[in-house]
């Protein structure tokens, strides 16, 4: 994601920081480079007039020129003025009610934006939360919408309610009847989008929340379409007065434009995004992890996040204490491999690490060794040093690889078993491990990626 502003600020960012003494005119190019790196993102001219302003303004000041160290002064104005852009450090967040009485999150946006989609992504987030959602079919438009959430809220066993298929505003009516009824303590609807935003679809909308209150009024926008996105918020928001924004493909978005260009044009935060296809592929917005991500710097925090969600704990402790006796098996090997696949594409995890930003990772190697392991019987993954010639054949044969493969994968595995031997053992090795991934972070916060 956002690949391409990602790469320029990189370099930016690279080119300034190692700088002893700065001046001026430093300042000036620097500024000029990513005023020019901004528009190339679609970020709206408004914006970038107003980030430049800014920045040359504080840049400029004793307070870098002078500093001990300016390069590194300037970058850090630089990365307080994209946190700011991409809406602050203050924490945004549903305005949910408690679990007594049911909040309502009306979901609205153009055809195409991702609505359905991203309504059961906000329903399972919700329900892993604790909440107890229920889904409103109120998009009677497009022809198998109502099928779609159907399917979808089947999927991660969230009801959905459809009673009126002939009236959105019924509908929606109902759903939240039955919500209140049912004790649902949150009640999201899924309504009608078009090609292009017209008065018919408007006075709908404008219907729905009349008569359901909401507490959230969520437009829902398509990342990759840019300023289109930010002229789209800004028309919903006039008639409907939204609340916040979730950003959908934002995996695709090479560019970054409506990430940076929302909240200064609009007011309001952007929420969420969908980060991929999957129901679990939707995360919380946070500016100060996008900006540290665009910058280069990576993103740990949510790297270690991703690990504490999908990393058994008690599995990854025994795995811990097998690793200290050395008693690290290929069987290990392979349900490490599986643990990585559930945080999401390799690729995706490797630009979270500092520095390693659109590295491009030929993630091929881990589906093969998985295969091979796979292709083994339980005892050879129990001890590989049974694995002799004929048993090597066998198994290249049944995974479709060559035996020059499967003796990589055993001298792999043989590295990693001592490897991980020596870090269970020893804290300085771990601290050291630890200062590769940008520095002074609580080592049990990270422990599950080691593990």
């Amino acid at each position: 994601m956002l690949e391409k502003i990602t790469g320029t600020f990189n370099s930016i960012i690279r080119t300034i920081s190692g700088k002893s003494t700065i001046t001026e005119k430093n300042i000036e190019e620097t500024v000029e480079q990513i005023k020019m790196a901004l528009l190339e993102a679609d970020v709206n001219l408004r914006v970038v007039r107003r980030f430049v302003n800014s920045t040359i303004e504080e840049a400029k000041g004793e307070k870098v020129l002078k500093a001990v160290d300016p390069g590194q002064q300037f970058v850090k104005i630089i990365y307080d003025k994209i946190v700011a852009m991409l809406g602050g450090e203050e924490e945004q967040s549903l305005k949910l009610k408690g679990p007594d009485t049911t909040s309502v999150i009306l979901l609205l946006g153009l055809q195409g934006a991702g609505k359905t989609t991203a309504a059961h992504k906000l329903a399972a987030r919700l329900k892993k939360e604790g909440r107890n959602p229920v889904l409103a079919a109120c998009d009677l438009v497009r022809p198998a919408a109502v099928e779609q959430l159907s399917v979808l809220g089947e999927k991660i066993g969230v009801p959905v309610y459809k009673e009126d298929l002939k009236n959105a505003v019924k509908n929606a009516e109902g759903a939240l009847s039955f919500a209140r009824k049912n004790q649902y303590d949150t009640l999201i609807i899924d309504t009608a989008g078009r090609l292009q935003i017209d008065e018919d679809m408007m006075a709908e909308l404008v219907k729905i929340k009349k008569c359901v209150s909401p507490d959230d009024v969520l437009l829902v926008a398509d990342a990759m379409t840019g300023q289109n996105a930010v002229d789209i918020a800004k028309t919903f928001d006039e008639r409907l007065g939204i609340t916040g924004v979730i950003l959908t493909k934002f995996d695709s978005d090479a560019r970054g434009g409506a990430a940076l260009s929302l909240k200064t044009i609009t007011q309001k935060p952007i929420l969420f995004i969908g980060t991929g296809e999957k129901t679990e592929d939707f995360d919380v917005f946070h500016p100060d992890r996008i900006a540290s991500r665009i910058l280069g710097m990576g993103d740990v925090v949510s790297l270690v996040e991703k690990a504490q969600e999908n990393v058994d704990q008690e599995e990854a402790e025994r795995l811990q204490k097998r690793m200290a006796r050395n008693e690290f098996t290929l069987e290990d090997m392979l349900m490490q491999f599986q643990q990585v696949k559930k945080m999401g594409s390799m690729q995706s995890l490797i630009d979270m690490l500092p520095g390693m930003a659109n590295q491009q990772i030929d993630t091929s190697g881990m589906k093969k060794n998985e295969a091979i392991i796979l292709s083994m019987t339980k005892k050879e993954r129990a001890n590989h040093l049974i694995i002799g010639p004929s048993r090597r054949k066998r198994i290249a044969k049944g995974s479709g690889t060559t035996v020059a493969d499967v003796n990589k994968l055993i001298k792999q595995f043989e590295k990693t078993k001592l490897m991980m031997k020596k870090v269970s053992r020893n804290k300085g090795l771990q601290a050291k491990m630890m200062s590769q991934f940008g520095g002074n972070m609580d080592m049990s916060k990270f422990g599950n990626l080691l593990k």
